[in-house]
């Protein structure tokens, strides 16, 4: 269970005290300037120092240090509820898909933009004509073999790292699958949808991804 972490010292606890049996976490502190890094490893999370900064960085840094046969990724940030990470991770356990992206439900409190919505309806749209998968959201829960996301070898170590993943399995023929997850009010400020910097950020390197035609 990958948590790609940048100062997430108030969230960790609860994320951590709601980590489902068999899921092992990993928290990747990609330069907290708090105490995230301690608080996880308080909470018995192996805790992975990825200094270069970065999104994509994070994730890979979590997944080669990952051990399981199947991995999971899910944001530091409370947003989404570790209880529900076996439904998603479920499907691809019992053989049934090889990629599972958990769809945000909006829940109570939640913070999801109006732009950020759009934004993701809209690529979501484009995923569905790329790769034949029936998506509706980039989903930040997801969970795939982890041998045979090493073998797609991304490239992207920023905010393209989740698309160039959806994009490689699809160029692969991997079976996608989508289930519902709820999506919480977050705790503190997003990085992306929070700051106008972190949005063009996001959309830049997304675009990016999408224009390579290598994939």
């Amino acid at each position: 269970m990958v948590l790609p972490c940048l100062n997430e010292e108030a969230a960790l606890p609860w994320v951590l005290g709601r980590m489902p049996p068999g899921f092992r976490p990993i928290v990747v502190d990609n330069g907290s300037t708090d105490g995230s890094a301690r608080v996880a490893a308080e909470f018995g999370a192996t805790v992975v120092t990825e200094p270069r900064p970065g999104f994509g960085a994070a994730c890979h840094a979590g997944l080669t240090a990952a051990t399981a046969d199947v991995v999971c990724f899910m944001d530091a940030d409370a947003s989404l509820d570790p209880g529900q990470l076996p439904r998603v991770a479920g499907p691809v356990l019992a053989g049934e898909a090889d990629l599972v992206l958990g769809r945000r439900v909006l829940g109570r409190g939640a913070s999801w933009p109006v732009h950020a919505r759009l934004g993701n309806a809209v690529l979501a749209r484009k995923l569905r004509r790329r790769t034949g998968a029936d998506l509706h959201d980039l989903g930040p829960m997801r969970a795939c073999g982890r041998a045979a996301l090493l073998a797609l070898e991304l490239a992207d170590r920023r905010f393209g790292y989740p698309l160039e993943m959806v994009l490689r399995a699809g160029a692969t023929h991997w079976r996608i699958a989508e289930v519902e997850v709820d999506y919480l009010a977050r705790t503190g400020r997003s990085k992306v949808t929070g700051t106008v910097r972190g949005t063009l950020r996001a959309i830049g390197d997304m675009r990016r991804v999408m224009a390579d035609r290598t994939i």
